[in-house]
């Protein structure tokens, strides 16, 4: 049932959360409101004790003052009747059956006990008093008052307990009252009595209680202003920033020509004229930025087009040099052979800078189709045996139990596993019999990985962010083995990007390297996890690691075709 609960409350409570973290207006409000509501509590209560207080200082005087009043005629009546009535039981009557009537009329009740000496319990029924009066009502602190010497009037707070019945009714009553108790001694038998008058605080109970609801509404209105000043306070300063940030989620979409409002001359609005001064900079640099790109792609689309014809006439004749080269002397026949190398690897440059133009015009174009990863593992590798026989260098391939099929360009993905493979055994460690190459597929529901694993010269710190750079090698000196041009890595990284994967990297020195290439097994998925991990399980865990996020580049040392 909970979980049931739970599951209904939960989307609400998502949302509440959400939004409770997002709207800064939100928490000034109610962090105003609460702060707002604990000094409003504090004042009240103040305030609450203070009346209490007065309310019931004033009644103790009204009080005491009226049975003073009370005293006095009841002992100028004993006076008066001292000497003719002998009659003890009756002279109790006469002296507590007109103060009964009067505190019925007046609203308090009147207790006789006594006389003094005589263990008689007030609450086992000993003394006269008014009807329905429950005789617990009067403390027993105050009766040991008067079981001394003590002749002073005393007074003290209780509960008055009745039965509105009468004193056999079960029902029973319990209000807050003053009890004040005095003494005075019957001429008929010479003894001192004790009367307990007993005065319920009912009005000042009701007034309290007016006053308390009065302040509890005053607060509720204070909170509610408070809170509704505070909503319009901050969102005069809110609102301007939410339009900012619109404003900024629009020009980072690439709408540079979005501006704020400028209303007035306050902070605001200076705020909003440099925002938009700042956003006409942006937007003249970007242009410039865009300008000079356009102009650089294009300019690599036209000197490599251009070539293109000088370099099949250069071809034609080199290709016809070198057919002759038998018939050369030693000198001139290398000169032929090293002529056609190096075209070979001019035509490879030419094929990259075209691919590299294409892509930054945004004119590549994926071809998906549903391939055996495997196979495209297994071409490749056999395709760099001959580079890995001339190393020395072993080239593994682990294969899962399972086919690794995908939907991706094979086309494209076979030149991302050409470039590792061939730089995982250019910078592998030659005619070394320990030295693997090793090549594992692996694949669940949603991505499928490959990762190129070699034990060579590892990174180098500091050459993060480098990897797939244009052009760049970790050592310029180093000779290409197998001939790369430089932007293999760029164009295999761009190439990871079409398909909406991952290509990363991982390095130790002296410990090797790891590509990892990870795609979407099908078009429009987002990837969030690899089924292979970028580092290799027989990594030394002591030593600093370099490691890509999804989405950046690691240190590394030359990798290219």
């Amino acid at each position: 049932m909970l979980r049931d609960l739970w599951t209904r409350i939960a989307p609400a409570v998502r949302r509440a959360l959400t939004f409770w973290r997002r709207s800064i207006q939100a928490r000034v409000v109610a962090s105003t409101v609460v702060l707002s509501a604990v000094i409003v509590s504090g004042v009240g209560w103040i305030l609450l004790q203070q009346t209490r207080q007065g309310l019931l200082e004033h009644r103790v005087d009204v009080v005491l003052g009226e049975v003073d009043a009370e005293m006095g005629d009841a002992r100028d009546r004993l006076e008066a009747a001292s000497g003719r009535e002998v009659n003890v039981g009756r002279q109790q009557r006469d002296l507590v059956d007109p103060i009964i009537d009067r505190g019925t009329s007046r609203g308090y009740s009147v207790v006789l006990a006594g006389p003094e000496g005589e263990d008689i319990p007030l609450r086992e029924g000993g003394g006269e008093y008014t009807s329905g009066l429950d005789l617990v009502s009067v403390p027993e602190d105050l009766e040991a008052h008067f079981d001394g010497v003590s002749r002073t009037t005393a007074w003290t707070y209780t509960d008055i307990v009745s039965h509105p019945g009468g004193d056999d009714d079960a029902d029973v009553e319990s209000v807050p009252g003053i009890i004040v108790g005095s003494q005075v001694q019957l001429p008929s038998d010479g003894k001192t009595y004790t009367l307990y008058y007993l005065f319920p605080l009912t009005e000042e109970q009701e007034t309290l209680g007016l006053v308390t609801r009065a302040l509890l509404t005053a607060a509720g209105l204070l909170l509610a202003l408070v809170a509704g000043l505070t909503w319009l306070v901050t969102r005069q300063v809110v609102t301007p920033i939410r339009m900012a940030r619109q404003v900024a989620e629009r020009l980072a979409a690439g709408r540079l020509q979005e501006r704020l409002q400028v209303t007035g001359e306050d902070d605001i609005a200076r705020l909003a004229y440099s925002f938009n001064q700042m956003a006409t900079s942006l937007q003249r640099q970007i242009r410039q930025l865009e300008e000079l790109s356009w102009v650089q792609r294009r300019f690599v689309s036209d000197v490599s087009h251009e070539l293109r014809t000088p370099l099949t006439t250069v071809r034609m004749a080199s290709d016809l040099i070198h057919d002759a080269r038998t018939d050369f002397d030693p000198a001139t026949a290398r000169a032929a052979e090293l002529l056609q190398a190096e075209l070979d690897r001019f035509e490879s440059l030419l094929v990259d800078l075209l691919e590299i133009s294409r892509f930054d015009a945004g004119a590549a174009v994926l071809v998906p189709e549903d391939v055996n990863l495997d196979d495209v593992v297994n071409r490749v590798v056999t395709a760099a045996q001959p580079l890995a026989d001339q190393r020395g260098v072993r080239v593994v391939v682990e294969h899962p139990d399972d086919p690794v099929r995908a939907q991706v360009d094979s086309r494209r993905v076979e030149r991302i596993l050409r470039n590792l493979v061939t730089n995982a055994i250019d910078h592998a460690l030659a005619d070394d019999p320990t030295e693997v190459v090793v090549v594992r597929l692996a694949s669940d529901d949603e991505a499928a990985a490959i990762t190129v694993r070699d034990h060579g010269i590892g990174l180098a710190p500091g050459e993060a962010a480098m990897v797939f750079n244009r052009f760049w090698r970790s050592d310029p000196a180093r000779a290409r083995t197998s001939g790369g041009t430089g932007l293999g890595l760029a164009i295999a990284q761009e190439d990871a990007h079409l398909h909406g994967g991952w290509l990363q990297a991982w390095g130790r020195t002296g410990q090797g390297a790891q590509f990892r290439l990870t795609l979407p097994r099908h078009e429009g998925i987002t990837l969030r996890h690899s089924p292979l991990p970028l580092i290799p399980g027989d990594a030394v865990s002591s030593e600093a690691a370099v490691v890509a996020a999804p989405d950046t580049v690691v240190p590394t040392r030359e990798v290219e075709r």
